[in-house]
């Protein structure tokens, strides 16, 4: 296919939408004496067609960013552009995949994939079901097409979440650390899933995660934010081949690219230190920890 060739050549598909301006973009909560700034300055771009990743420790201000990016708040200033066009509230050109499930649970799988295409009546019914048994084949949900959310495994139901937001085919797809809370195998396994989807389609993402394992893994652009109050303290080009494979996570480019973010997250580990922010210190305590395991197991392990 046209689309996995492209990404084989790790460029866009043709015509690739969706490319995200972030600059200076700051968010602080609370009154006078007791305002306290998450987001300070924020600059970053999300390309068209590429898979941006970014990641952050615990409490950085990840989430207050990505409800910004998403349109469900709003920032003291700065802006977000999508092709040039302002965000201004919550709009269908942009879907967040969140860490909970968002499945409706009085509807099937299949019931929940077409959902959204079937009320704005985008599709014929045939073209719809057509589309969507396709997508449940890439994942293996066909044979529980017609089970309800509280029939599947954790894994299935973010497995049907992640197709649900691809049929309904936004600009940007906002992954907000969707495979948290999994175990490592089947986190490996959503990992491959999401990774080769995206890499058949070429659609603009944003993954935002706190593994480095997994952050490298699937990024074309590593954004890496500091500590709180926030900005972004490293931008990473990370020039892996695709389509891409475990096997990649025992390569000298793998391992170099992980030192190199290491170092970086360190500095900010010792900042963190300094200003008593336990949480942050601790994240990165366990991700140095991990540079020992090396590229054992699945991206996430």
């Amino acid at each position: 296919m046209n689309g996995s060739i492209a990404a084989a050549n790790n460029q866009p598909a043709g015509g690739a939408s969706g490319g995200m301006e972030v600059a200076a973009v700051c968010k602080a909560y609370g009154l006078g004496p007791l305002r306290q700034p998450v987001l300070e300055g924020c600059t970053f771009s999300v390309a068209a067609g590429k898979l941006t990743v970014l990641i952050g420790p615990s409490g950085c201000g990840k989430s207050t960013l990505i409800d910004i990016l998403a349109g469900y708040q709003k920032p003291d200033s700065g802006t977000v552009t999508i092709d040039g066009e302002a965000v201004r509230g919550p709009g269908r050109d942009r879907l967040v995949v969140f860490q909970e499930t968002a499945l409706f649970p009085w509807m099937t799988t299949m019931e929940n994939l077409v959902y959204g295409p079937k009320v704005r009546r985008e599709l014929s019914g045939k073209d719809l079901e057509s589309k969507a048994h396709a997508l449940l084949e890439k994942v293996g949900l066909v044979d529980f097409k017609d089970k309800y959310p509280t029939q599947l495994s954790g894994g299935m139901q973010r497995r049907a979440e992640l197709i649900r937001a691809m049929i309904n085919n936004p600009k940007v797809m906002i992954m907000d650390e969707p495979f948290r809370g999994l175990d490592a195998m089947t986190r490996a396994l959503m990992q491959e899933y999401y990774v080769r989807l995206f890499e058949e389609n070429r659609s603009t993402n944003l993954f935002v995660t706190s593994e480095i394992e997994e952050a490298i893994f699937l990024a074309d652009r590593l954004v890496i934010m500091s500590n709180r109050p926030a900005n972004i303290r490293e931008t990473l080009e990370i020039d892996l081949p695709r389509p891409r494979e475990f096997t990649m996570l025992t390569s000298r480019e793998y391992l170099n690219y992980k030192k190199i973010a290491l170092e970086i997250l360190h500095e900010e580990a010792m900042k963190a230190f300094v200003r008593g922010n336990k949480t942050a210190v601790a994240d990165f305590v366990e991700a140095y920890a991990k540079r020992q395991e090396g590229g054992k197991g699945g991206a996430g392990a």
